[in-house]
């Protein structure tokens, strides 16, 4: 089961460093902007999540820097559901520049838990019917 979307971002000015380096720490937000979009774009949004009482807190990032993203590059990040297990949602990332070099890599786990009980918990059917239309 594999599910991949791609957008494109611009690094914006307030993002890099006084070389014009995006700085290190704004790449687990791009990663969030393709995970957020790469869900909405499989039919389930963040905010219906939360709407039905379910959190996706990160566990686990792993990031590969390869290159530098630089000032006013359109980067293209492609995200990619790689699976589900129990409680558990596993993505991985793709960062290419506007040259089409591939300038990152990473991979998140993130966890369903309900808002009630501040617990992991299975993920709700209505997005477990989403998953297994991908198989």
């Amino acid at each position: 089961m594999k599910f991949k979307h791609s957008i494109q971002l611009r690094v914006r000015y307030g993002e890099t460093d006084q070389m014009g380096y995006c700085y290190y720490g704004n790449y687990a937000q791009y990663f969030e902007v393709g995970r957020v979009e790469t869900l909405r774009k499989l039919g389930m949004s963040y905010k219906e999540l939360e709407d039905n009482g379910y959190m996706l807190p990160v566990s686990e990032m792993n990031v590969k820097y390869k290159a530098p993203a630089l000032y006013d590059d359109n980067l293209m990040i492609t995200t990619t559901i790689e699976e589900t297990k129990g409680a558990r949602i596993y993505f991985s990332y793709t960062i290419h520049n506007s040259k089409g070099e591939l300038i990152s890599e990473a991979t998140t786990t993130l966890v369903f838990v309900s808002k009630e009980t501040m617990r992991p918990t299975q993920p709700p059917s209505s997005f477990q019917s989403l998953i297994a239309t991908l198989h």
